[in-house]
């Protein structure tokens, strides 16, 4: 049998995907019922746009709620405490600054179940984060990503709340 995968996520990362997963089971998927109810009553089914536009939600709201199931039930919380707060770690915020005169930029490394970068949330499967994992304050250190190597000082790094 296949090793199922983990999914780390942070502690808020986990409530956010109960908290989507209540609202689809609750809301979304009742709202698409109702839908495809509705849709039926049209009569004829083969040319009837609504019913195929709910169905097609219907399909995606399943599909996630799926997702979301395995994922919660492979969930891996986060847990940072037995780690040097001053070392990069999943959960953390690092702030870092590309060698050699650029603007410091921080972002928190997570799951990748929350990953957002245009919230400041990186996956820690991305090369980025790869890269600065393990490291300390202080540090320079040399990351490769898909166009070459840049190189980068660790800052600061913070727990999040």
């Amino acid at each position: 049998m296949a090793e199922e995968k983990s999914f780390p996520m942070t502690a808020e990362g986990k409530k956010k995907l109960e908290k989507e997963l209540e609202d689809l089971r609750l809301k979304r998927r009742p709202e698409v019922i109702k839908r495809i109810k509705i849709a039926r009553s049209y009569g004829d089914l083969s040319e009837n746009s609504e019913y195929e536009s709910a169905k097609d939600e219907q399909a995606f709201v399943e599909s996630r709620i799926s997702q979301i199931q395995n994922m919660l039930q492979y969930a891996v919380i986060i847990d940072n405490n037995s780690v040097d707060k001053n070392e990069v770690s999943m959960g953390r915020k690092v702030t870092f600054k590309e060698l050699p005169d650029e603007e410091p930029e921080s972002y928190q490394i997570v799951g990748e179940s929350e990953s957002d970068p245009l919230s400041g949330k990186i996956s820690n499967e991305s090369p980025m984060a790869k890269g600065l994992l393990g490291h300390k304050v202080g540090e320079e250190v040399e990351i490769e990503i898909p166009n070459g190597t840049m190189k980068v000082k660790i800052l600061k790094v913070e727990n999040v709340a």
